[in-house]
């Protein structure tokens, strides 16, 4: 027996699970650090901890529910054309070791967050929670499911706060319960664009129309939510002028997404967010506009 024979299984698993825990997806948890970086807390030594902490904490939670769910979804996953293509759906993973991974992963995501404090194990439990209803049911539940998803962006930077022992506003907190539904609806009518190979029940439940007018709402919803933090960020009228500014480059970068989500490219917000020049400039603009008010005023 050769010796790449002998290696081959052990590097497909390793493959196998790197590939189920969804590593495009962690840039969801950089979330963890809203709550630290709108309140100028992200770099003293404390949040930083707390911040490491949070991000590896919802990293193993998030990918526990990944693992979990494809043991679950293992026949449907394997009808789909797409996702007949992940690791346990293509047989590279067996459902049952995905299980123990999945449970192992969530255990281990308690664990680190109750080294932190018990306010931000309580975080993680209640995403672990909500993200296990959401597996086992309510994600073929329409309007629930799109809040149960956005509740667990939100969870992410409630965390990160508890973490961090720093408190957002809550106008920053309005910014991102809007700014998350806006990503959800969008996928769900970029997914209804495509009914033929989403694969997803609840679409039946929903109408163009209907996804347009939510879209709608939480566009603006999250423009208000943004412009009132950024202009009373201390309380008073444009207390910090650079972050007022920083408006502008907020709604240049929404305004682009939400065109290329009516262009039909609202259903993998994690590529178009990391992959559109302009998203990127935009991004980077802001990034210094908001980093400089708030860290060098």
């Amino acid at each position: 027996m050769s010796a790449s024979t002998t290696l081959a299984p052990p590097r497909v698993a390793a493959v196998a699970i790197l590939v189920t825990a969804r590593p495009r997806q962690w840039i969801k948890n950089l979330l963890v650090l809203g709550a630290p970086a709108s309140t100028g807390m992200l770099f003293t030594a404390g949040s930083a901890r707390g911040s490491i902490f949070a991000f590896v904490a919802f990293t193993l939670a998030a990918a526990g529910t990944y693992f979990v769910n494809d043991a679950a979804d293992v026949e449907a996953d394997r009808r789909h054309p797409v996702k007949r293509r992940r690791p346990v759906a293509a047989g590279d993973l067996s459902p049952s070791t995905a299980r123990l991974i999945g449970y192992g992963s969530a255990a281990a995501a308690v664990l680190v967050a109750l080294t932190v404090n018990w306010q931000f194990a309580a975080c993680v439990a209640a995403y672990l929670a909500l993200t296990a209803a959401y597996s086992n049911g309510l994600k073929h539940v329409p309007v629930l499911d799109v809040l149960i998803v956005a509740g667990g962006f939100l969870l992410r930077v409630a965390g990160g706060a508890a973490a961090t022992r720093t408190s957002p506003s809550s106008w920053f907190l309005l910014l991102i319960l809007f700014g998350s539904l806006y990503l959800v609806i969008a996928k769900r009518a970029g997914e209804l664009g495509r009914a033929a190979t989403a694969g997803r029940r609840v679409l039946a439940g929903y109408s163009a129309p209907w996804l347009q007018q939510v879209l709608a709402m939480a566009l603006t919803g999250t423009v208000i939510a943004y412009a009132v933090w950024a202009f009373q960020y201390r309380g008073t009228d444009v207390a910090l002028p650079l972050l007022a500014a920083s408006l502008v480059p907020f709604l240049a970068g929404l305004m682009r997404y939400s065109l290329l989500v009516a262009q039909g490219a609202g259903e993998a917000p994690e590529t178009v967010l990391t992959s559109d020049r302009f998203l990127l400039a935009a991004g980077v603009v802001w990034a210094a506009t908001a980093g400089g008010a708030i860290y060098l005023a």
